[in-house]
């Protein structure tokens, strides 16, 4: 786990953004290699606003009258668009891996292909179904403020298990990123939890402490069959806790 203390900064937004969207910021890209794991205290701020944004969208498209189910398709492919369809990737990527090889290596080896297997496309379709019905439900205003809260806290889980676990390939864009250090682990849990909180009232705390629940299996099966984490295995922890938090969000309005 990493010790150091890092210094935040403004530009860490852009960095962020840089990362987990495909959207064009103006990034330092030279500053940016260097600030990976730093400005990991930024992802929930980068979720926050994708979700926000998602949820706009949404409520422009109902007001036009188009139906909520058509509504749901249309948010999900405008995250697919804005990410780059990193975090199913990588949910597909464990799927595949941790069910379709019997050694560390196979498991990586499968992880690393880019050709999608019967794992990876069940829940590929699973989860793509789950949240498609978790978004066909909201309405108005709580579609915008449960997809910004969810899309802020799920992407501090995935800072959790960067600092929870180790990276595992030497080479891989997880270690090249690093390790948070615990202040901005902190910072970034700080802003999911107040997210859900301001933004879904005390509500939230349920559905963040949901959200953190839902990781642990991820984070538990990680170290089980591959001693750590990659960029997949955070993906796949966004993923899960997004499709935990629209559940309990929809069971507590």
């Amino acid at each position: 786990m990493s010790d150091q203390i890092d210094r935040f900064e403004a530009h860490d937004v852009w960095v962020a953004f840089s990362l987990l969207t495909r959207i064009p910021v103006p990034v330092d890209h030279e500053r940016a290699g260097t600030r990976t794991a730093p400005a990991a205290w930024a992802f929930p701020l980068v979720g926050l606003i994708l979700g926000a944004s998602a949820g706009v969208l949404g409520c422009a498209l109902q007001w036009l009258g188009v139906p909520p189910s058509m509504t749901a398709a249309f948010i999900l492919l405008a995250y697919v668009l804005a990410t780059g369809a990193m975090h199913e990737d990588g949910l597909a990527d464990c799927a595949d891996g941790f069910w379709g090889g019997n050694t560390v290596e196979r498991r990586l080896e499968i992880m690393k292909d880019s050709r999608l297997g019967t794992y990876g496309a069940a829940a590929l379709m699973i989860f793509l179904l789950a949240r498609y019905s978790g978004v066909a439900s909201l309405r108005g205003w709580d579609l915008v403020l449960t997809l910004a809260a969810v899309g802020a806290a799920s992407r501090a889980m995935m800072v959790s298990v960067m600092y929870m676990l180790e990276p595992v390939r030497k080479n891989g864009m997880s270690a090249s990123a690093g390790q948070p250090s615990v202040q901005a682990v902190g910072l970034a849990l700080g802003i999911g939890f107040a997210a859900c909180v301001l933004l879904t009232g005390f509500s939230g705390i349920v559905l963040f402490g949901i959200m953190l629940l839902a990781v642990i299996p991820v984070a538990t099966t990680a170290q089980r069959l591959l001693g750590g984490q990659t960029g997949d295995i955070l993906g796949a922890s966004q993923q899960c806790a997004e499709v935990a938090g629209l559940a309990a969000a929809i069971a507590l309005l």
